[in-house]
């Protein structure tokens, strides 16, 4: 499933608000040939959470609606899912060439077999 991930069209955006290139070589920070499925590792639902509300932290004067937005769209689906991958840390050689315009970039991968559904979460700062 992660290699079909990293394989989709979608998966070539640079979180840096110019969208999905279809031939992009950009994901995030990273130069998107160097993404493999085995740089993704197992993480716990606490884990996850806590990483995502210490990078929500200086937002977290938030309004209702963006609240009930992040419950629904990323914590609630962060509980159904059976199965939650980090994108580890790949390393300088692996940021490409403007990639620092991201301070923080985290990446998690839900996987939800009631539900069939993969889920790709990006937190990310710009």
């Amino acid at each position: 499933m992660l290699a079909a991930l990293i394989g989709h069209e979608q998966f070539r955006d640079d979180y840096a608000g110019g969208g999905v290139l279809p031939d992009g070589p950009r994901h995030g920070p990273y130069w998107l040939r160097l993404i493999t499925p085995d740089l993704y590792e197992p993480i716990s639902h606490e884990k996850a959470v806590q990483v995502l509300r210490e990078w929500m932290d200086p937002l977290w004067d938030v309004s209702t609606e963006l609240e009930a937005d992040l419950h629904r769209e990323v914590f609630a689906r962060l509980a159904a899912a059976d199965g939650i991958y980090c994108l580890s840390e790949l390393g300088d050689e692996a940021i490409h060439d403007w990639g620092r315009v991201h301070d923080y970039f985290h990446e998690f991968v839900l996987i939800d077999r009631s539900a069939e559904r993969i889920t790709l979460i990006v937190a990310a700062d710009d």
